[in-house]
């Protein structure tokens, strides 16, 4: 039977969930290598054996939490594709994405995780591009659909011989200028550099007024 098939039983995916729980509390706690399979199995109550037949060794355990966790983080903002419709109300809708992707991004446990898997991305570089493609890479294509919308309504202009790649460009400068220095901060000066929510509000309208000033129509 394949693991995917086995986590539709509401047990099973009960015990999958609660191994997850575990090794994400003694990875953020300790570290990747003073962490078992052992110390795993005691902390979530579930068999040893059930561990290696869900994930099959300590690394592909913590691949699929960094898979999950990211994608979580990304879920809460993006759960669906974002549309802006609304030439009037158009920044604000911008603004409030940023600010919401910004916030989740800024969680301390997410930051914490952030951390780990630069640590071990030159021995397990597959950890590095699970947190990319299901973390900015996801961000990017989201803010890359809001700026067509944005073209669309004459609010900006994407000159350039391919459309959908100086798009990708444009949402890519946008993303940084709004993740860049928080991210830079609170990673290398830990939890305390965590902007307030006024200080995010005030920072991703200081990010949008360099952006429609380069883009503006």
């Amino acid at each position: 039977m394949r693991q995917g098939d086995r986590l539709t039983r509401p047990s099973s995916r009960k015990k999958h969930d609660a191994a997850l729980a575990a090794a994400e509390v003694q990875f953020l706690a300790t570290g990747f290598e003073s962490v078992t399979m052992d110390s795993i199995a005691k902390e979530s109550g579930v068999s040893k054996q059930t561990l290696y037949s869900y994930f099959g060794s300590k690394q592909e355990l913590f691949l699929a939490l960094v898979t999950e966790k990211t994608r979580v983080t990304s879920r809460s903002v993006l759960s669906s594709v974002p549309r802006v419709t609304d030439a009037g109300t158009a920044r604000d809708e911008v603004r409030d994405l940023l600010v919401a992707q910004l916030a989740a991004v800024m969680n301390p446990e997410v930051l914490a995780l952030r951390r780990l898997v630069i640590g071990e991305a030159v021995r397990f570089p597959e950890l590095a591009r699970a947190l990319y493609e299901n973390g900015p890479r996801v961000a990017i294509a989201s803010l890359a659909t809001v700026i067509g919308d944005l073209a669309d309504l004459g609010l900006v202009r994407i000159a350039g011989p391919d459309a959908a790649s100086d798009t990708d460009r444009a949402a890519t400068q946008l993303n940084w200028l709004v993740m860049g220095d928080p991210i830079n901060r609170a990673m290398l000066l830990g939890d305390d550099a965590i902007p307030t929510p006024a200080q995010l509000r005030a920072h991703v309208d200081a990010a949008l007024d360099m952006f429609f000033g380069a883009y503006g129509a």
